[in-house]
């Protein structure tokens, strides 16, 4: 009856969490245990949509619109370009019992049973909305942080993908058989 109880209580936010979260397991599950690979595409491709609701959630705009910019659409145009590339055929489905199944079954069963136990000890905690900062997840403020705090080291990582474009650059126009080193 307690579990009803909490049910009951639960606000709308609540609720939409819920609801991308399933939405989120239900998307990597059918990506996992999808047999035709434009299925397990689309299905990632749901889970980053709802791993993109999660972060609206949270208040950070920056992180879902980047993850709907990068993952859920050139990351998955890249996926699906391949996968037409290769023209995979169908393949046999039946199952063979291998020590990677058995691998994978056993690791699958302990990774859930250390779940289980984890959510068996967390503690419910109610979050004190009054110390709740709303500019915590936005771009002004990553920008603030990034430009104040942690400028050498953007200015080193820009150096470092100035220095990858172009050796990326001088791999890509030198002749074969020819070495300009």
């Amino acid at each position: 009856m307690h579990f009803l109880e909490i049910i009951k209580n639960l606000s709308l936010v609540q609720w939409a969490f819920y609801f991308l979260s399933i939405l989120t397991l239900y998307g990597a599950l059918g990506t996992i245990l999808s047999k035709n690979p434009i299925h397990s595409v689309i299905y990632l491709v749901v889970t980053f949509f709802s791993i993109s609701g999660i972060y609206i959630m949270l208040n950070a705009q920056f992180l879902a619109a980047v993850n709907v910019i990068v993952y859920a659409g050139a990351i998955m145009v890249l996926f699906l370009f391949v996968l037409m590339f290769l023209n995979l055929k169908e393949e046999s489905t039946e199952m063979k019992t291998s020590p990677m199944l058995i691998a994978a079954v056993s690791t699958g069963l302990l990774l859930g049973l250390i779940l289980i136990a984890t959510i068996r000890k967390a503690e419910i905690t109610r979050v004190n909305y009054n110390d709740f900062d709303p500019n915590t997840g936005l771009i002004e403020t990553l920008g603030m942080v990034l430009y104040k705090n942690y400028m050498l080291p953007f200015e080193l990582v820009s150096v470092l993908f100035l220095v990858a474009m172009s050796g990326a650059i001088l791999l890509g126009k030198r002749e074969k058989g020819e070495s300009h080193f």
